[in-house]
């Protein structure tokens, strides 16, 4: 076997069909059969003849109640990522091709279960037959080539529990670590008592190519990245990934570090979708220069520092460069931020939280660190509106020209007190 994911994916939708194609039978929905020549007797002999059901068809007639099932999506979306599957919709006889890739998935899906209840009259799932499918469909999808997994420790994040993997695209997933049987444990169990939370990344590539390490590091990061945008938390790769090539032994290999967590988020079973769009909207958002990717380089360095108020700085200059071009002399970040993410009636207020926070850079520049839990608290608030301001510039909610925009809020905002 050499994609566990896959089989088990595979292996859940086609059990769950299974159960959902015997209720249909035991309803009344009745199999087709076709009469064909038997060649159990000598030729010389009467021809026998016997009556094969007709599943292929059966399963076809079907497909609307299967694309319902809750596991029939993740298994047509990890299908879809597979580039061998034209090869397989081939061996199976297919006379058209899809050209969309959900449409193949789909295909692919119809012929694995059709392959797996063949010249069967009932549907009760058999693993010996599943197992004899799904090694015909990976041999046609991999012949030639290799699958490369990588796999790193997500620390701050846990998953719903009706969730053991939270498939983000193009091979990237997150998987609970204990729904990985051979999983190495340094991986599963890097923070603790609790099975950790895996950021997977599975590349299906030529064997003479180098395993992807250099791009699971990015896709890592920009996960990362995206997830600090998503929801305010204390996200952190281990500083080990792992990786291998189908079934072989796990090797270790370092990660840059990124930071501590100081807290667990957990994405809930509805906010999933919810998750998978945004990575995919700041993938293909991300500034790569200019005024808001230097934030968002200074936002992160501020997310990994260990204390709140080690990172004020960072904030601050992120801040700067967002609000106050004409520099920190002009003392405008206070009121352009209190305008850009305060109501009304607490603009006033949350200008004075943001000088004060300005006030105490001084003291964690000359190495003094605030010893009250307010001064942390202020941090984390700034912290909050920055983050909440690069989020909705890159996802297009708000101009990039936030000066502009908090001079245009705080001139309306004059005119309605007159």
């Amino acid at each position: 076997m050499r994609n566990r994911t896959l089989h088990q994916i595979l292996e859940a939708f086609t059990a769950e069909a299974a159960g959902r194609l015997t209720f249909e039978t035991a309803h009344g929905a009745e199999i087709p059969f076709e009469l064909v020549q038997s060649d159990a007797r000598p030729r010389r002999r009467a021809a026998l003849y016997c009556y094969r059901p007709l599943t292929g068809a059966f399963i076809r007639e079907r497909l609307g109640l299967l694309i319902a099932l809750p596991t029939y999506a993740p298994a047509a979306r990890a299908l879809s990522l597979q580039p061998g599957i034209e090869s397989y919709l081939r061996q199976r006889g297919e006379a058209r091709i899809p050209s969309e890739a959900r449409e193949r998935a789909d295909a692919a899906l119809r012929c694995l279960l059709a392959r797996v209840f063949a010249e069967r009259s009932e549907f009760a799932f058999s693993k010996p037959r599943f197992e004899t499918a799904y090694c015909e469909l990976e041999h046609a999808l991999y012949e030639g080539r290799a699958v490369n997994t990588v796999i790193a420790p997500l620390l701050g994040i846990g998953l719903d529990r009706a969730s053991a993997e939270l498939a983000l695209g193009d091979g990237l997933s997150l998987v609970r670590g204990d729904s990985i049987p051979d999983a190495p444990a340094e991986a599963v169990w890097a923070d603790g008592d609790q099975a950790t939370v895996l950021v997977v990344l599975v590349v299906t590539q030529g064997r003479s190519v180098r395993p992807p390490l250099s791009i699971a590091r990015a896709r890592f990061r920009r996960l990362l990245t995206a997830l600090r945008l998503f929801e305010r938390g204390g996200y952190a790769l281990g500083p080990l990934a792992w990786t291998r090539i189908d079934d072989g032994e796990w090797r270790p290999v370092a990660l840059t570090a990124s930071g501590r967590p100081r807290s667990l988020t957990l994405i809930s079973a509805e906010h999933e979708d919810e998750l998978r769009g945004f990575c995919n909207l700041v993938a293909r958002r991300r500034p790569p220069t200019g005024e808001v990717a230097w934030a968002l380089a200074r936002y992160e360095m501020g997310c990994e520092r260990l204390a709140p108020f080690e990172a004020l700085s960072d904030y601050l200059l992120a801040l700067r460069a967002l609000l106050e071009p004409e520099g920190p002399d002009s003392g405008h970040l206070a009121r352009r931020l209190a305008a850009l993410c305060g109501t009304p009636e607490d603009r006033v207020a949350l200008a004075e939280r943001a000088a004060r926070a300005i006030s105490l850079e001084r003291a964690v520049v000359v190495g003094v660190a605030p010893d009250t839990d307010g001064a942390d608290a202020l941090v984390d608030e700034l912290a909050e509106h920055l983050r909440a301001l690069l989020c909705d510039v890159i996802c297009g909610h708000l101009d990039k020209d936030l000066c502009a925009v908090a001079e245009r809020l705080s001139t309306e905002a004059a005119a309605a007190a007159r």
